[in-house]
């Protein structure tokens, strides 16, 4: 037996999500169209790419600890003290940061139930007590978040806005009153890694500065960086500065930084991408309604595909389009589990997708209805 602590060992061997390579090696071939994990398929800056290539002699240092040309970047581009800015591995990180800041044995911790799983697996991972209230018409719901936080004495809350999985948004209005509604023992951890693709109404300012507020944004999706892994949080600068208390110092490496400072710089690539996902999306939904579907709205670079069932006709769609070399994912709570979840990519992969979405719709009703 291996000397684990008690709470390691009763935590299930399980990650959040399977990668497209795991399912590739299951299946032994490779997907034809990667469209399940919300990357950027229409790549970085070609600035990027740029920096990589002159920064590649130096991958034999290590990485500037405290991120300081990144912060300094990101202050000027949100004209706000670089001191309230947290940086760390993407935004997955730096909720395993949160976590051990806030969470021990038994704390309660509130989020939606079927919103981002991998929060609650660093909650889980440092023994929180998840608390979860369901969603409100395909929205997580700001007033049941801030219930909850009251009547569990809850340490933190999790929303995500945009949201993950369904693509659905709050306006900035919305979450300033549930901001202004929080217990004072409460923190929120606002997620707005698809902020980017949101209309203006759905963003609060970054000026704005709360002691029980911690905004997580991505180099990730928007400025297509998601093998890189760099992401940053933006709070009050005595959060920012809890943050060194337990975060991996050496975590962003020096390659990683160089492409994020330019990917900030490259505005113009930045809205020459979010003009491309905007028309893929459009064209999702197109492919979505001619095979009987329905493109639910969404201010994110995917769009839930409602498929009018429910989760087991989803889940036989999923693994009916994989078998045809498409790689997509599913919510995982029910009634969100009826949608399938399509990444925005470039048309030879939606080309593939309206080639194979039929055939696999099919199969999936013939497989659920032999079942019953």
């Amino acid at each position: 037996m291996l000397p684990l602590t008690p709470l390691a060992a009763a935590l299930p061997s399980t990650v959040p999500f399977v990668g497209p390579e795991a399912q590739e090696r299951a299946r032994g071939a490779a997907f034809r169209a990667r469209i399940g994990a919300n990357e950027n398929a229409f790549g970085a800056s070609p600035q990027v790419a740029e920096a990589i290539a002159a920064a590649g002699p130096d991958a034999w240092q290590y990485g500037d600890p405290e991120n300081f040309e990144l912060k300094q970047a990101l202050g000027a581009h949100y004209g706000i003290s670089p001191a309230r800015i947290g940086v760390g591995e993407g935004i997955d990180g730096i909720l395993q940061v949160i976590a051990r800041l806030f969470v021990t044995d038994g704390t309660a911790v509130v989020t939606s139930a079927g919103a981002y799983p991998t929060f609650n697996y660093h909650v889980n991972g440092f023994g929180g007590r998840l608390v979860t209230v369901p969603y409100a018409g395909d929205h997580e719901d700001p007033d049941a978040l801030v219930e909850a936080a009251h009547r569990e004495r809850a340490a933190l809350v999790y929303l995500a806005n945009p949201d993950n999985p369904m693509g659905t948004w709050h306006d900035a209005d919305r979450l300033a009153a549930m901001i202004d509604r929080l217990p004072d023992h409460a923190v929120l951890v606002l997620d707005e890694a698809y902020v980017e693709f949101a209309p203006a109404a759905a963003q609060m300012p970054m000026m704005l500065e709360h002691p029980r507020l911690i905004r997580l944004r991505t180099f990730s999706k928007a400025y297509g960086l998601a093998g890189l892994r760099v992401g940053y949080a933006v709070t009050t600068p005595e959060m920012a500065t809890a943050f060194d208390k337990v975060r991996n110092h050496f975590g962003v490496n020096r390659i990683a930084q160089v492409a994020a400072l330019a990917a900030l710089h490259d505005q113009a690539w930045l809205r020459h991408m979010l003009a491309e996902v905007d028309a893929a999306k459009v064209r999702i939904g197109a492919i979505a309604a001619a095979h009987g579907l329905t493109a639910l709205p969404s201010a994110t670079n995917f769009v839930a595909l409602d498929t009018g069932r429910d989760g087991t006709v989803a889940r036989a769609l999923v693994a009916a389009l994989s078998a045809r070399g498409v790689f997509v994912r599913m919510p995982f709570v029910a009634p969100q589990n009826r949608c399938i979840r399509v990444t925005a990519a470039p048309d030879a992969a939606l080309d593939v997708l309206d080639a194979e979405l039929a055939g696999a719709m099919a199969e999936a009703t013939e497989v659920v209805e032999a079942a019953e």
